[in-house]
């Protein structure tokens, strides 16, 4: 997709304090600063500070079932004395009220090893303009390998329909449930059809104990080597007022080999215009493909 734009961690690393994301666009650039904030927090004092600086009584965390964030803070969370992250992906929408960032951590209890994962978080702007914590999730790995380069999506200033009723925007968040059930029906006949057809390109594939990945050959090809195919049962949609991202949740049947897992999957959906023989036409595909146990 021509309108992404990377950056090299190396070059950022070696920037501090606010200028760290100085050269990113401003919008996206906020949500950026705001999850390097949480995670500078994490650091100066303790995850559980850094995670009620980003939070409401909304808010949902998978720890890993899905929980409420306010009350699962306030009630002796078994969360880690030690915890570092690291976006190295960030999306707004042209609304400026939903983002995706998703990166690399690092986390410890005192007296344990080092532990290592990816995470993902769903953002929501409130009307001061803060960011929050939607819903957030986390898959531990290897840490070996697997790195990404930081890529973001900048929202445009091109115009999109405000809707006003509460009707037809349940309308449109039905369409990307319906979508998501269609590849879940779709995969359940054949993996490599479904997949072909709604990942995205440059589609990153988060799975426990598996080095992140990106782009839809690379992780198509990793689940015919691993002989593995997944079947999908969507539950929850939220989309961008905007109507240019969304995200689907539900349960996955994952089988490899002799072993049948029972996983949570969060899918990061964008959509899309296609133009051919002078047509233009909407596709939603999927960015983050997340997959962590129940």
């Amino acid at each position: 997709m021509n309108f992404w734009n990377r950056l090299s961690i190396v070059a950022l690393m070696s920037t501090v304090g606010t200028t760290l994301y100085a050269q990113i666009p401003e919008k996206v650039g906020s949500l950026l600063q705001a999850d390097k904030d949480a995670a500078a927090l994490a650091k100066a004092s303790t995850p559980h500070q850094a995670f009620l600086s980003i939070i409401d009584k909304e808010s949902t965390f998978y720890v890993p079932s899905a929980v409420n964030a306010y009350n699962y803070l306030n009630n002796r969370p078994n969360i880690p004395d030690v915890l570092n992250w690291q976006p190295t992906f960030a999306l707004v929408a042209k609304s400026l009220e939903f983002g995706v960032t998703s990166g690399s951590l690092d986390f410890q209890k005192v007296g344990a090893r080092l532990r290592h994962g990816e995470y993902l978080t769903v953002w929501k702007r409130n009307k001061k303009g803060k960011w929050l914590v939607d819903i957030r999730a986390e898959v531990e790995n290897n840490g070996k390998d697997g790195e990404f380069d930081l890529e973001y999506i900048e929202p445009t200033d091109s115009w999109y329909l405000k809707h006003r009723s509460k009707v037809r925007l349940n309308q449109r968040e039905d369409i990307v449930l319906e979508t998501d059930k269609l590849m879940s029906t779709v995969l359940k006949a054949d993996n490599p059809t479904a997949y072909k057809e709604f990942l995205s390109e440059d589609v990153r594939f988060l799975f426990p104990w598996t080095s992140p990945m990106e782009g839809k050959g690379k992780m198509m090809a990793y689940l015919k080597k691993q002989r593995m195919t997944i079947e999908t049962v969507p539950e929850e949609v939220k989309r961008s007022y905007s109507g240019d991202f969304a995200y689907t949740k539900g349960t996955a049947t994952v089988r490899q080999k002799d072993k049948v897992v029972k996983y949570n999957y969060i899918r990061v959906w964008q959509l899309s215009e296609l133009a051919k023989d002078d047509v233009k036409k909407a596709n939603w595909n999927i960015l983050i493909e997340m997959m962590f146990e129940k």
